[in-house]
C-alpha cells in the first residue's frame, strides 16, 4: 500500500500533557509517572455547546487542535476520521441509572451527547470543519481501525486526515463490566506527500501480510505497557514510541480478536 506520512501528533492521557512530553517518556529520558488525565477547557466552542462537552470531547478536541497546530495545516481543512471503543461513560452511566430507577424520559440531549459519533459533530462546530468526517469503533480495536480507515480516506481525497482515537473511563457499577480507568486521546495528522520539514514519519500497511496472528509487542516501559493495555486508544503506543525514537521496522497493533495489523514505520 502506498505510504502516508505523519505530520503532526497531539496526545493526551494519565501523566502526559503533550506530544512533546510523550516524546521524552517513550524515548526512555524521563520517568513515567502515572497521574489523572489533565483537561483544558475547550474554548473554540460556543459557550452552550462548552457546557454540554464531556470530558471525552475535551480531550479529543485538545490532541486534534495540537496534531495540527504542529502540522501547520487549519483544523477546518482537514477530513477526519474519530476513533472511540465506546460512548460517553458518564453520560451512559445516567442513562442507565435513570432507567433503572424507572424513569423511561431521557432527555435527548443527554442521548446525542452519549454515543460514540458526538465528538465528530462537536469537532464541526468548534473548527467549522465541512471536510468528510467518518466515526468508527471496534471495541479494543478501535485505533487500528480508525487508521484503516484515516488511511482509505486519506488516498481516496488526497488531502490532509486528521485521526482522533479516545476513550474515557467508565464510574461504577459500568467500570465493573468495562474497567476502563481514565481519558486517553491520541490524534495523527495525515498526508499522502511528505510536507517539507515537518514530516515525523512514514507509516505504510504491510504490502503482502497486513494482519498477523502473533500478538502486539510489549511497551520497552512496564507502567506505559500498563497503560496501553488499560484504555483502547493507548494501544496506539507502539507505534509512538516508534516515532519518538524515529526507529524503521515493523509494529504489530491490536486490531480483531487474533487478527492483528501490521504497519512498517520509517523516520522522515
Amino acid at each position: 500500500m502506498h505510504p502516508v506520512y505523519v505530520e503532526g501528533i497531539g496526545v493526551l492521557g494519565p501523566g502526559i500533557q503533550s506530544w512533546q512530553e510523550a516524546v521524552y517518556l517513550l524515548k526512555g529520558e524521563h520517568t513515567y509517572l502515572p497521574r489523572k488525565t489533565i483537561l483544558s477547557p475547550p474554548e473554540s466552542l460556543p459557550p452552550a455547546e462548552r457546557r454540554r462537552a464531556s470530558r471525552g470531547v475535551m480531550a479529543a478536541l485538545q490532541v486534534g487542535y495540537e496534531a495540527c497546530a504542529m502540522a501547520g495545516v487549519l483544523p477546518a481543512e482537514s477530513a477526519s476520521v474519530f476513533a472511540s471503543s465506546g460512548g460517553d461513560g458518564d453520560i451512559c452511566n445516567a442513562i442507565c441509572s435513570a432507567m433503572a430507577a424507572g424513569d423511561h424520559l431521557i432527555s435527548p440531549t443527554q442521548f446525542h451527547n452519549s454515543v460514540h459519533n458526538a465528538i465528530s459533530g462537536y469537532w464541526g462546530i468548534a473548527t467549522g470543519a465541512m471536510a468528510p468526517s467518518s466515526v468508527v469503533s471496534a471495541y479494543d480495536g478501535s485505533f487500528a481501525a480508525g487508521l484503516l480507515e484515516a488511511v482509505s480516506l486519506l488516498l481516496t481525497l488526497r488531502t490532509p486526515v486528521l485521526l482522533v482515537a479516545s476513550d474515557q473511563d467508565y464510574p461504577f457499577p459500568l467500570y465493573a463490566a468495562r474497567p476502563v480507568p481514565d481519558i486517553f486521546a491520541v490524534a495523527l495528522l495525515l498526508t499522502v506527500t511528505p510536507l517539507p520539514g515537518k514530516s515525523l514519519a512514514q507509516i505504510r500497511i504491510a504490502g503482502d501480510m497486513p494482519f498477523a496472528e502473533r500478538p502486539g509487542q510489549a511497551m520497552s516501559d512496564v507502567l506505559l505497557d500498563d497503560l496501553a493495555r488499560a484504555i483502547p486508544a493507548a494501544r496506539c503506543l507502539p507505534l509512538l514510541q516508534s516515532i519518538a525514537r524515529r526507529d524503521t521496522g515493523n509494529i504489530v497493533l491490536e486490531y480483531l480478536p487474533s487478527q492483528y495489523l501490521v504497519l512498517e514505520v520509517a523516520p522522515c
